[in-house]
């Protein structure tokens, strides 16, 4: 339940701060349409949401992405999230 609510909180959050980030935070449904181009996984300790999405985005920007889907995200003292890459 903790793993549905983080992730929630997350693509939240990323519709609110849309075009602040060079990739864009999409859901299921928009990654059918991309082509796959790899993962990344990210983590930290002590960091907000908003700090993951910057984190991830980065990552995102590196391999070339224009696109990610958040797949998994925990939180607790440490934060932990993996990504799906698209272009």
């Amino acid at each position: 339940m903790k793993i549905k609510t983080t992730v929630a909180a997350l693509s939240i959050l990323s519709a609110i701060s849309f075009g602040a980030f060079a990739a864009d935070s999409i859901n299921s449904d928009q990654a059918q349409n991309r082509q796959p181009i790899g993962t990344v996984s990210i983590g930290s300790v002590g960091s907000s949401p908003m700090d993951m999405h910057e984190m991830l985005n980065k990552k995102a920007e590196e391999k070339g992405a224009t696109a990610y889907q958040i797949t998994e995200a925990r939180s607790g003292d440490t934060w932990h999230a993996t990504a799906e890459l698209y272009k």
